[in-house]
């Protein structure tokens, strides 16, 4: 299994990897590491990412680019129709969705944003796999934060459509954070002061600041404000208006009338803007820009600054907003990070510590940031990798409300209900208790339509509640639906139950008697204890719920309108008595009939018992399956239609570069295993190939390419065989001479081996032998003369 992080950019996406013990950023087909976010169609193929840049000008009206800022999106949306300034296809809408009408294969096609999204991540799917030698399924996407629940679903489709598994749809600014915190080792502890830090994102199109509050091992999002129409392309602009009122005065020339022209000429504006970054000073040339004039421009940096002055005035505006949603002034934060491409220019950069009267930071690498922090968090979700642990709260940016029809037998009842408030943590579940005689629906949107981008639609779904009915009483169900906004930052109602009342017997827990030891004391743990000691809280399916409220839906005629606790089911409970309480004495057993008779005070209460789900169905923004499946067809179809385009140019490469080395070498390498008539033959074969390639051979199938192969091949291939055997006889020649020698000097050191060891031992010194024992001279004893008698 593969981890990939994927940072999907208005301009630019860029791939990480996590590996060796790190993570990566991968490069693509030619090495770069960032891949244009372009998706071409042509009449034989489509084009992605670099091919898509190289043909882009030559194919302007069939090149569809800003991806991430049209899914999701509908035709008429005024962000849309900024769009049109920055987007060379011609868009349309298809079925209330923004789509792109091309040309390919000759014919006139339309697809929609969310199946141009799945084309690109093809692409990028096919890159990481090459690079890793892996097949990708799992990654993490970037997004975003002003993402709507509509554009997180439409990249999900995509994600989908591209046969990939997307474990985590994650905010730019909260990846960037991630990839900040993960790998510091200095972060305070949970009981110390939080660090807290603004992350100021500035992209192609984008500006985003986060602040963000840092602990050991986990990171919180207090606050996120935007621009969505503050970033590099709006520099870029600013000075292609520039140049052309410039060239129409001087060169007569209008490159607004000229679309090739005005692409060329914004191309030309980038890299004066990038040249600005570090000089005072750049110049613009463009040959043969429209209509066969050149075209010089100059510009300084007190100029640029002059003419995007609109934009810097409102440089510091989204970091204002965002320390006042956090409640926190400039000296509050402890550091400020900068990333994105756009962050380079200095006036943005001294606009920006001007407000913070800090200097700035640029720890993180402003162009992989985001990719480094996405596959940071899909190492942590998936199980290939162990990852240090770090948790992530983000935010809710919007906040959600959910409606709900009256029903007619509680006149007076609310009809609506804010769940998920702006600034909540996220991924957070909330449950929704309804009092009902009947199946019913309700819908979730946006509380406040006028924050979305442009004029999004604030409806997010319709979720119908069946098999509800009134009890054997005729009395009210207690319906319960789960409702979650999930690590993608998209609703859903996830599960419905309904419960029963039941009453109960429970002991009263009595109050410790004045100056009796508390130590020891054993009570039994009901639904008012406290959890703070580590009893765990249960939900209806037995999981923990860490962020998880419980709402009753407001009404004022039922009985039943009082505030209800929420079901709890607690952990079990060891409670350990300490030595002292327990009298070891056997007398300590007798329990008298006084004591028998006392027995313990109970109450009775009413409590809430699961009894059965509820079937859900939901209406979303998201594709229908049937229509995903037609999509994932659609998508492999044109992913093979393009394979075999690529693979019949390599054929075809092949072949030419077979007929051009065979026209040399006949000559040179082969020229004296072959005759003249052969020579001729092999000369003559490879000219006509050579002219069928050029004329009628140019365009044709792969097969034929390879037949042209073997028709060379069968003329020259006698001679090649010869070469050939030549080479390897001559190889088999070497290999043994080479053998022959280094057994002859396998031989030498064996021999040296035995010389040194007999010069060894004959140098070495006499051994000392032990003496043959001789029989001792036997001696006679001295005579011994006996006394007589």
């Amino acid at each position: 299994m593969s981890v990939v992080g994927i940072d999907l950019g208005t301009l630019n996406t860029v791939i990480a990897v996590a590996r060796n013990r790190g993570v990566d950023v991968i490069t693509n087909e030619v090495s770069n590491r960032a891949t244009p976010t372009l998706v071409g169609f042509g009449p034989k193929s489509r084009y992605i990412g670099e091919a898509a840049k190289n043909q882009e000008i030559s194919n302007l009206k069939n090149t569809v680019s800003s991806l991430t800022r049209l899914a999701g999106r509908s035709l008429k949306d005024p962000d849309v129709q900024i769009e049109k300034d920055y987007v060379s296809a011609n868009l349309v809408d298809i079925n209330g969705q923004v789509g792109a009408e091309v040309k390919y294969l000759g014919k006139t096609e339309q697809f929609t944003a969310t199946q141009v999204v799945a084309m690109f991540l093809t692409k990028a799917k096919a890159t990481a796999s090459a690079e890793l030698k892996l097949p990708v399924t799992d990654v993490v996407l970037s997004c975003p934060a002003w993402y709507t629940d509509t554009q997180r679903r439409s990249l999900l489709d995509a994600a989908e459509i591209a046969g990939l598994k997307c474990l985590r749809l994650i905010n730019d600014t909260t990846a960037t954070a991630l990839g900040y915190g993960i790998t510091k080792l200095d972060l305070p502890g949970p009981e110390e002061k939080p660090r807290r830090v603004c992350f100021v994102d500035i992209g192609h199109s984008n500006y985003t600041a986060s602040v963000v509050e840092f602990k050991k091992g986990e990171l919180a999002v207090k606050s996120t404000a935007w621009d969505r129409h503050f970033g590099g392309r709006n520099f870029d602009k600013a000075m292609v208006d520039h140049f052309a009122k410039q060239f129409k005065e001087t060169y007569k020339i209008d490159i607004n009338e000229n679309a090739k022209a005005r692409v060329r000429v914004a191309a030309g504006c980038e890299k004066v803007k990038k040249i600005l970054s570090a000089n005072s000073a750049a110049p613009l040339n463009i040959e043969s820009v429209m209509n066969d004039v050149d075209v010089r421009g100059f510009l300084k940096r007190e100029e640029l600054e002059e003419l995007v002055k609109p934009l810097l005035e409102r440089a510091t505006l989204p970091i204002e907003q965002a320390l006042a949603e956090a409640k926190l002034k400039p000296e509050d934060i402890d550091a400020i990070e900068m990333v994105g491409g756009c962050t380079r220019v200095p006036s943005l950069k001294a606009a920006i510590q001007e407000y913070f009267g800090k200097p700035l930071s640029f720890t993180l690498n402003q162009d992989e940031a985001v990719a480094r922090g996405c596959a940071f968090s899909c190492a942590i979700l998936s199980p290939v990798f162990r990852v240090r642990d770090f948790s992530i709260h983000d935010m809710v940016n919007y906040p959600i409300e959910f409606t709900w029809e009256k029903s007619p037998d509680i006149p007076d009842e609310d009809t609506s209900l804010t769940v998920f408030n702006k600034g909540n943590v996220m991924p957070s579940t909330k449950i929704l208790t309804f009092y009902r005689k009947q199946p019913f629906d309700l819908e979730a949107k946006y509380a406040k339509p006028e924050t979305l981008p442009g004029k999004m639609n604030p409806w997010i779904g319709r979720f119908s509640v069946k098999g509800v009915k009134a009890d054997a009483k005729d009395d009210f169900m207690i319906c319960k639906l789960k409702a979650r906004l999930n690590l993608h930052g998209i609703l859903n109602v996830e599960s419905g139950y309904y419960v029963e009342e039941q009453e109960v017997e429970e002991p009263i827990p009595e109050a410790p008697k004045e100056g009796e030891k508390k130590d020891g004391d054993v009570r039994p743990l009901d639904s008012s204890a406290d959890l703070s000691s580590g009893a765990q809280v249960y939900g209806s399916n037995g999981r923990a719920r860490s962020s998880s409220t419980e709402h009753t839906v407001p009404q004022r005629a039922s009985k039943r309108s009082k505030h209800e606790v929420p079901p709890v089911m607690l952990t079990s409970a060891v409670c350990l008595v300490p030595d002292e309480l327990i009298d070891l004495n056997p007398q300590a057993m007798d329990v008298d009939a006084k004591d028998e008779a006392e027995k313990p005070k109970t109450r009775k209460v009413k409590k809430q018992a699961r009894k059965g789900d509820l079937p859900l169905s939901a209406g979303t923004s998201a594709m229908d399956e049937a229509s995903k499946q037609i999509a994932m067809e659609k998508e492999n179809q044109m992913f093979m239609e393009d394979k075999l385009v690529q693979d019949t140019e390599h054929m075809k490469n092949d072949l030419e570069t077979f007929i051009y080395d065979m026209k040399d070498k006949i000559y040179t390498t082969y020229a004296e295993f072959c005759n003249d008539d052969e020579k001729a033959k092999v000369n003559a074969k490879a000219e006509a190939i050579e002219e069928w390639l050029y004329d009628e051979g140019d365009d044709t199938t792969k097969a034929v390419y390879v037949s042209k192969i073997e028709e060379m091949r069968s003329v020259a291939g006698p001679i090649i065989q010869r070469y050939n055997d030549k080479v390897e006889e001559e190889r088999q020649a070497v290999m043994k001479k080479q053998q022959e020698a280094a057994m002859a000097k396998q031989a030498e050191l064996e021999r040296q081996k035995r010389a040194a060891e007999e010069k060894r031992k004959a140098e070495a010194p006499p051994e000392a032998k032990d003496e043959e024992m001789k029989d001792a001279d036997a001696v006679k004893p001295d005579e011994v003369e006996e006394p007589s008698g």
